[in-house]
């Protein structure tokens, strides 16, 4: 989506200048990987609009490999207004994205993917939840990317409003999830979606269904582990990150990620992962903006060799 942020404080009708940025959940995970140096691909739709041509050429600029980003000329690109970030409170947003270029994904738009060069899959709960091809292009793509031997993560990125009801949100995304190897829940999401309460429960749920590991975030507390990734059973809880000053939460789940994933796939144990893990997402909370605090690979391995 392209995002307009607020240039200044207060409710959005009263707000006259904004700041055009990219949004998104996948986009800030595929970004924030891109700047660790992996080789990352993103797949969707934008409309064959500015709106779009500006997503395509920032994502291009970040290193992405756009080959799957596909133009719809019948459907426009998706549109976010935002709330200037305050106090460390999560800013108002509002969604223009219904019957948008991103919501009319199908399973054809993976059909060129050669999905035998892919050595890890990342998904979120938010396409599913806009249209049922969308769904079901979630389900073949994890379906041929674990066919295909790829690791498989998961982050649920709970957005209600967008489901018919809170049933149908929490069997679609229990049932994906079930399907990949890493789940990754902040910790309200996992209770919502497992009616569990304890991080220990709600990782014995996916673990029952299939998962391999399961991460759960617990913001300023750290982060929470169990599963048997390496061959090791294990279980713990890794502290979070202190910070000066919270200036926008938001994105700070998707800087999570980016330090689990890339961590995982860099062959660091578990305990490293949730490090920096939790590192990132301190990152993000430190800036305005989604993907604004995500390091690059030069600027992680400084903060890496500096006590926290």
């Amino acid at each position: 989506m392209t995002m307009f942020v607020a240039d200044d404080p207060g409710e959005l009708a009263a707000v006259e200048h904004f700041q055009r940025r990219i949004a998104g959940a996948d986009t800030n995970v595929a970004i924030g990987l891109a700047r660790l140096g992996f080789h990352v691909g993103w797949l969707s739709r934008v409309g064959d609009d500015g709106f779009g041509t500006f997503i395509r050429r920032a994502l291009e600029v970040e290193g992405l490999d756009c080959r799957h980003l596909r133009t719809d000329a019948d459907h426009p690109t998706g549109l976010v207004f935002k709330e200037l970030a305050q106090g460390g409170a999560d800013p108002h947003v509002e969604y223009f994205r219904r019957g948008s270029a991103a919501s009319h994904l199908a399973p054809t738009d993976a059909d060129d993917v050669d999905f035998s060069a892919l050595r890890h899959l990342h998904a979120t709960g938010i396409p599913p939840a806009l249209s049922t091809s969308s769904r079901e292009l979630a389900e073949t793509i994890l379906e041929r990317a674990r066919n295909a031997g790829a690791s498989l993560s998961f982050d649920p990125n709970l957005r209600p409003s967008l489901w018919a009801s809170e049933a149908e949100m929490r069997d679609t995304l229990n049932a994906l999830a079930s399907r990949t190897d890493w789940v990754m829940p902040g910790l309200a999401e996992g209770r919502l979606l497992t009616r569990r309460d304890s991080p220990e429960a709600i990782a014995d749920f996916y673990l029952e269904r299939g998962a391999r590991a399961v991460i759960i975030k617990l913001g300023p507390q750290g982060s929470y582990y169990r599963g048997s990734l390496g061959g090791v059973e294990d279980s713990f809880t890794v502290p979070g990150v202190p910070v000066a000053e919270v200036i926008d939460t938001v994105g700070a789940g998707d800087g999570f990620a980016v330090g689990v994933i890339s961590a995982l796939l860099d062959g660091l144990a578990p305990r490293e992962a949730l490090s920096r893990g939790n590192l990132i997402g301190a990152l993000a909370v430190q800036v305005r903006g989604d993907m604004e605090g995500l390091p690059d690979r030069v600027r992680l391995n400084e903060l890496a060799s500096t006590p926290q």
